[in-house]
């Protein structure tokens, strides 16, 4: 199952940052009073009366300007609208209804997709009154919201949960191992993919304002049965990714979301970009198994893995548990070694411990590494036991769950990592505040 998306488009400076960061209630996209601030989309988890999705940030669109970076904000909004479940249309009462807007109001209906119109910076009544002209644009009831002073933003939330579809369970059958391709374009996905397909699939025609699905490819493994979710389409070898086809954040996100293990693939020549680690934050966000996939090792003459273990650890720390692969998808040099590698760190995530065992690995650890406090407060673990898996999740009991500090979280996880592996997981640690068991 995977959470909705909603995208927020229109032009520039009308406020679609500030509307995020509302719905967020946190501050997700950075805002300033200048056009064309939002270049790249922003993408946060949003709940709303029991309803989860993704909210979406995309950077405004001038449709009649035609400059270079004018036409690449269109292409990643054009990807927004076409991965979304929902569009929410934000228009500047202010500035009232210009050419521009009946541009995107075009694209919107081009694309079939759900819209609600919210028209922003309606920060009083005089000014609410100004939305009807925002009729003509064809999409239904104008709402007048102000996303700065956060009028009216629980009825437009409310409008945006009514037009989400139902979420249905995976068709998948469960004991099909999920596996996700990710990484930044050009690192070699599709390549690899084909390299694990053992053969070249069809290219995927991904024209603007077409509905663009990662493609499946099921595949039985010694046995054993895998779905990857290609998050780049599958082309033939040698096909350059060009204009909206490069990369699409949303595809991205939803693939990590079906998936049971994300294989993030990362260039040799530039193996830790900010966006590589953009990218593993959001697979570690939805606690997905992951593997590190360096590509091209080929181009490498001097092969020194330990340098560049070094370099990848240093800036993939908050990952250290996934384990780091040197590939070369072209000549297929050790991509006999990730399958294996996937369906241990399946198997990892879907062990389950008994508590006993749980239990003396914890009170080893307590006894070792003094407990926090705060003030003449004292953290006290009565006991601790596994609660789930996929990820693999533990409970502990404790005095007052505040007093769990971020180091001795992660302590304790190191503890349960060197003591049952869970190579290639992130675990869930769970602190309840209780009496003593």
């Amino acid at each position: 199952m995977s959470k909705p998306i909603v995208a927020i488009v229109g032009r520039q400076n009308v406020g679609k940052s500030t509307l995020l960061n509302r719905a967020a209630g946190k501050p997700i996209a950075i805002v300033e009073d200048l056009p064309g601030t939002t270049r790249d989309r922003v993408l946060a988890d949003v709940s709303w009366n029991g309803v989860e999705f993704v909210m979406v940030d995309t950077g405004g669109l001038e449709p009649r300007v035609p400059s270079a970076i004018d036409q690449m904000v269109k292409a990643q909004v054009d990807a927004a609208i076409a991965e979304a479940d929902a569009i929410v249309f934000v228009v500047d009462v202010k500035e009232g209804m210009v050419p521009a807007d009946q541009d995107v109001a075009d694209m919107l209906r081009k694309a079939g997709k759900p819209v609600a119109l919210a028209v922003n910076k309606a920060d009083n009544t005089r000014l609410e009154g100004a939305v009807a002209e925002f009729y003509r644009l064809g999409l239904g009831e104008p709402m007048a919201i102000s996303a700065y002073h956060g009028r009216r933003i629980a009825e437009l939330l409310d409008r945006v949960v009514s037009l989400l579809p139902a979420r249905l369970p995976s068709e998948v059958a469960p004991q099909v191992v999920k596996v996700a391709i990710v990484g930044r374009p050009n690192v070699g996905k599709s390549m690899l993919l084909n390299a694990l397909l053992g053969e070249e699939r069809a290219i995927v025609d991904e024209a603007p304002g077409t509905t663009r699905d990662a493609v499946d490819s099921l595949l039985d493994f010694e046995g054993r049965g895998v779905l990857f979710i290609d998050t780049a389409g599958i082309r033939r070898r040698g096909r350059i990714e060009v204009g909206v086809e490069q990369h699409s954040v949303i595809r991205t996100l939803r693939a990590i979301e079906r998936a049971d293990i994300a294989l993030l693939v990362l260039d040799v020549a530039e193996p830790a970009t900010a966006q590589d680690t953009h990218i593993a934050g959001y697979i570690q966000q939805a606690a997905r198994g992951v593997a590190l996939i360096v590509n091209k090792w080929d181009l490498i003459e001097d092969k020194n893995k330990a340098e560049y273990d070094r370099h990848v650890r240093s800036q993939f720390k908050f990952m250290s548990y996934a384990p780091l692969v040197y590939i070369s998808a072209k000549l297929g040099w050790d991509v006999d070694k990730i399958m294996p590698l996937v369906f241990q760190i399946y198997d990892k995530r879907a062990k389950r411990l008994p508590r006993a065992a749980v239990n003396a690995v914890v009170q080893d650890a307590l006894a070792v590494q003094n407990l926090p406090r705060v003030g003449k407060r004292q953290l006290k673990v009565f006991g601790a036991a596994q609660s789930g898996v996929n990820p693999p999740t533990f409970t502990f009991s404790v005095n007052d769950a505040k007093l769990v500090h971020f180091s001795y979280r992660r302590y304790l996880e190191n503890r349960l990592r060197q003591a049952f592996g869970f190579t290639g997981t992130p675990l869930r640690l769970v602190f309840k505040t209780g009496g003593k068991s």
